[in-house]
């Protein structure tokens, strides 16, 4: 399957993906339905069989358990396609979901995605949406700390400017 270049990172990924947001299940609050996790991960298998090479996905899908299915679905793989998650989207107790960019959050949401995709580093690590405004250069400063450490290996945030954050300018260019 054709390959592209994402963006000015190394990552070549083919031109199709598997979106796992439906696999998320439908007990939340942005659900597609209900879905059954067997034909979840006998479509992510179907999918990398014709060559698809990633899977984006996101802690707030199902409120953790899409990443849980794909974990599932890439748990012992000698080779394994890259793997994209997403943080600033977190949910308490009663399930509601809120918006969190501050440091602590963003490290977190990063090691416990690492813990449901059982896999010791993600790809491509985004921020899903780019707010609250006053949290945006603290949550990139994050991804910086997380991308020194090798959790994720390339960091990129929705609908953010490289203009609107310095310190997305500087790990634009680095």
């Amino acid at each position: 399957m054709e390959t592209r270049v994402l963006g000015n990172s190394d990552l070549a990924i083919t031109v199709l993906g598997i979106g796992a947001w439906a696999m998320g299940g439908g007990n939340w609050k942005f659900a597609w339905g209900p879905q059954d996790d067997n034909e979840s991960v006998e479509a992510i298998y179907a999918a990398l069989d014709a060559g698809v090479n990633w899977i984006d996905t996101a802690a707030v899908y199902g409120l953790g358990h899409a990443e849980e299915v794909v974990g599932r679905a890439v748990k012992g793989m000698s080779v394994r396609p890259l793997l994209f998650t997403k943080c600033a989207r977190v949910w308490n107790e009663q399930r509601e979901i809120g918006k969190r960019l501050k440091r602590e959050s963003v490290m977190q949401e990063c090691e416990d995605s690492l813990r449901r995709l059982q896999v010791d580093v993600i790809d491509l690590y985004q921020i899903h949406w780019p707010e609250p405004d006053e949290e945006i250069e603290e949550g990139w400063e994050a991804c910086a700390r997380l991308k020194e450490r090798s959790r994720p290996t390339t960091c990129w945030c929705a609908g953010l400017s490289s203009s609107s954050c310095p310190i997305a300018t500087s790990m634009a260019s680095a």
